[in-house]
């Protein structure tokens, strides 16, 4: 099973066409949209930090780590996709 679906993969990147190119190209867009994705789960999580810290200014410490960390693994996302548009438009 996996071996057929690598050989067509590698059929259709074989093809020296529009398509191949076409497809790489919409695959590179729809990977770089993953920024947004990402950018509203940091937002969000900033936004309840603050909330947060206005409730319970003696657990800042806390609440400041967990968000950054949170920010971090959010952010992670956003640059896989950018390393796969790249990926794809390196092809």
């Amino acid at each position: 099973m996996i071996q057929t679906i690598l050989s067509l993969l590698t059929t259709i990147f074989a093809v020296e066409g529009s398509i191949a190119s076409g497809l790489a190209y919409l695959g590179a867009g729809i990977a770089v949209l993953t920024g947004f994705g990402s950018g509203i789960g940091e937002g969000m999580a900033a936004a309840k930090a603050v909330e947060a810290v206005g409730r319970q200014p003696e657990a800042s410490g806390k609440i400041t780590v967990t968000m950054i960390i949170g920010c971090a693994i959010a952010e992670t996302t956003g640059l896989y996709g950018l390393i796969i548009a790249f990926m794809l438009l390196s092809k």
